[in-house]
């Protein structure tokens, strides 16, 4: 397979840092992202990039390439994040809660919270509780109880001892909560926080989108950049995909845990998730100009992961589709990652932006003829394809 020509580009890392610590500040569990889709449109925007919103919320933006005819690709990253929402007004003057999105009760216990009422002036603060949480008054049978949203409530910050008092304050049903992150940023590199899936994504796409700006470089092909607002609860990508996008590639959290060779200072390439393998052709393009420019890329598959790409090809997307990673312990609870890997994970969407699609003759059209597909370049198959039988085997005489 032959490898278009490219070049590392300087990453400032100062900018990738503010960018992420900003996105980290900003609540937006799905279904409350309004705020921080302004944020991203106006970071394009300071760097010359112009963007729409669709209705259901999605940003789309555009770089254009030097051919005016044929297929372009489409990077894909999401701000919404996992959170809760009101469930249930409790007679102790609690709050009963909803996930939103998928997570454990078990990393929601003593987390910080902000509740929003409808009225846009008021925020509430919180803390969310097992309904056991004094030692002195349970002894023992605090770590006897279970996990789950049914046992943990919020205590609000607010002189309220029932349902009266919590309607006192603006509260109802459905109104939404967010946990703080609390982020840090370590002397070692580390960046510790609540929700690195996906503003560090986020971060790292913008931080490669400026530095092709600030080198002048035209991307090979015309890169439409989509964030999403609903990858947490599995829409995704489902909308606001061009039509012409020949190869999607999604930037999200890689698993970092026991059993996965996905590591916290160094780029994901997924190779198949939850949802099944990703494009053969795409994926190994991806993986041979990480090799030709040494950047440090790893190889994993998901058991239990979706992302914004599987909502794309479910809603009718005729792509190629892969995803990047940057390496996140303890995802979708006290997630942790390195700034060593997002460095990578940015160069290597740098080098990817300018370089050429896998098939770009191919490509331009969504469909051709079979004798024509160029496979032989990246999957060994017989020169003269099967005739008879499958390939390889020899038919019976």
């Amino acid at each position: 397979m032959t490898v278009r020509k490219t070049i590392p580009l300087p990453i400032d890392l100062d900018y990738l840092q503010q960018v992420l610590l900003e996105l980290l500040e900003i609540p937006s569990p799905s279904g409350r992202t309004d705020h921080v889709q302004q944020y991203v449109g106006e970071r394009l925007s300071a760097l010359g990039i112009p963007s729409t919103l669709t209705r259901r919320g999605a940003l789309s933006a555009c770089l254009p390439g030097p051919r005016e005819t044929g297929a372009d690709r489409a990077i894909v990253v999401h701000t919404d994040t996992i959170g809760g929402m009101v469930k249930r007004l409790k007679e102790n003057g609690r709050l009963e809660l909803n996930q939103i999105g998928t997570h454990s009760a078990r990393f929601a216990e003593g987390a910080h919270v902000r509740v929003f009422t409808d009225d846009l002036e008021r925020v509430i603060t919180g803390q969310v509780l097992p309904l056991k949480a004094s030692g002195h008054r349970y002894n023992e049978a605090v770590d006897l109880q279970g996990v789950g949203w049914e046992q943990v409530e919020v205590r609000i910050d607010e002189p309220v001892e029932d349902i009266a008092g919590l309607r006192a304050l603006g509260i109802d049903a459905g109104d939404f909560v967010a946990f703080l992150p609390n982020p840090t940023i370590t002397p070692s590199g580390y960046v510790k926080s609540r929700h690195l899936d996906d503003k560090a994504g986020v971060a790292a796409v913008l931080t490669a989108l400026k530095a092709l700006v600030d080198a002048r470089v035209t991307p090979a092909v015309t890169a439409h950049l989509l964030i999403t607002v609903t990858e947490e609860i599995g829409h995704g990508a489902s909308h606001g995909l061009d039509p012409d996008v020949a190869e999607i590639v999604s930037v999200d959290a890689a698993v970092v845990a026991p059993g996965q060779q996905s590591r916290e200072d160094a780029a994901t390439l997924a190779m198949g998730d939850g949802v099944g393998p990703f494009d053969y052709h795409l994926t190994r393009n991806l993986a041979a100009i990480a090799r030709e420019h040494d950047v440090d890329l790893v190889r994993d598959v998901f058991d239990y992961y979706r992302s914004d790409v599987a909502a794309a090809v479910e809603a009718g997307a005729h792509a190629r589709v892969a995803l990047l990673g940057f390496g996140v312990d303890a995802t979708h609870g006290h997630e942790r990652t390195h700034l060593e890997g997002l460095r990578h994970l940015t160069q290597l969407l740098c080098l990817y932006l300018q370089s050429d699609l896998v098939f770009p003759e191919w490509d331009a059209e969504p469909e051709g003829d079979l004798a024509d597909f160029p496979s032989l370049s990246v999957q060994p198959a017989s020169e003269e394809g099967p005739r008879e039988g499958p390939i390889g085997i020899a038919p019976n005489p």
